[in-house]
């Protein structure tokens, strides 16, 4: 193993020991195998490259207060992966599967967990992708499910602050009855340019409208909105074109835990200046506040320059829950 500098840790990708790889052929998924090889030889006429049947999840395990590692929500993820797939007519992975799967290569890599108190994890990404040859326009017949792992640090190494974005008004994120509602490969490459351009403006992240009327709030190019209203309600948005977020799921059951009272309901885009405290919430991060959003020429401040104290207290607690510093009352931690 690498001599791991845990304090300098950053958000990418790091090859550990070992990856676990399954394979689709004939109507059924293989045993798998763990292999240290972190390349994958297939054909140039692969329906991934052509096609685009590809699907990944991101889930973390963490190294709790107590010592023990445990992943986070895992059953979540294995549901919305076959939810992904029954969209882009991939197969089905088998729920109990998944999740073993999941405890078997983090066990492998157990000594690439950053241990607690370092507030780094080993993130998780499962991948799913057709390998057959073929120039015609069909779902592939064989496919690979592979499941690496890495370390990663804390988002953002000096304490979380506000960024600023932008709403895009000449890019959609997904279309109208698309693919916006799963976790797609293509969805994210479609993000690039509108991320890309918003960069160049100094804005870190995009918020999208509805891509049917341009008037409601959709979801950021890579995680879901949150809004904390100014008597103290959490709202997200509800539209069948985003991401069913693990993150923002688990947050809405954190903040009814903690009495504030949760809507998940159409957000108008004029709604936005009303609000006390916004964010985008994912994986990588938790929750990432909006200092400002800019739509047009209309700028929307909402005044912190530190995460405002309804997002704290839903930080707090949720990262409390996955390094197991508060009770797992949900059973979302599942122990490797």
């Amino acid at each position: 193993m690498q001599n791991i500098q845990w304090d300098k840790l950053k958000f990418e990708f790091m090859p550990t020991r070992s990856n676990i790889r399954f394979h689709y052929a004939d109507g059924q998924w293989d045993d798998g195998r763990l292999t240290g090889d972190y390349n994958i030889s297939m054909s140039v006429a692969a329906n991934v490259l052509h096609y685009g049947q590809a699907i990944f999840e991101g889930m973390k395990a963490f190294c709790g207060k107590d010592g023990k590692v445990r992943v986070f929500r895992p059953y979540a993820n294995a549901k919305r992966l076959n939810s992904s797939a029954r969209q882009l007519v991939m197969p089905e992975f088998p729920e109990d599967k998944f999740v073993e799967a999941v405890q078997k290569v983090v066990r492998d890599n157990i000594d690439f967990v950053p241990p607690y108190g370092t507030g780094g994890s080993l993130y998780i990404r499962p991948v799913m992708f057709g390998t057959s040859p073929q120039i015609g326009v069909n779902a592939s017949l064989e496919y690979e499910l592979v499941i690496m792992v890495m370390p990663v640090g804390p988002y953002y190494k000096d304490g979380i602050k506000p960024v600023d974005a932008m709403i895009s008004v000449d890019f959609d994120r997904a279309a109208p009855k698309g693919t916006g509602h799963i976790k797609a490969a293509g969805n994210y490459a479609a993000s690039l340019l509108s991320s890309k351009k918003a960069k160049e403006q100094h804005f870190p992240i995009v918020l999208f409208l509805d891509p049917g009327t341009h008037t409601y709030v959709d979801e950021f190019s890579t995680s879901n909105f949150l809004a904390i209203t100014k008597d103290g309600k959490y709202v997200t948005t509800l539209s069948g074109s985003i991401l069913p977020s693990v993150t923002n799921d688990s947050l809405l059951t954190v903040a009814a835990d903690l009495g504030m009272p949760v809507e998940r309901r159409k957000v108008h885009v004029d709604e936005l200046a009303d609000f006390a405290e916004v964010a985008a919430c994912g994986t990588a991060v938790v929750v990432t506040p909006v200092g400002k959003i800019v739509y047009g020429e209309k700028t929307i401040d909402y005044g912190w320059t530190e995460i405002g104290p309804q997002l704290k207290k839903l930080y707090d607690r949720m990262t409390g829950i996955q390094y197991a510093e508060y009770p797992d009352t949900h059973n979302w931690l599942v122990e490797c």
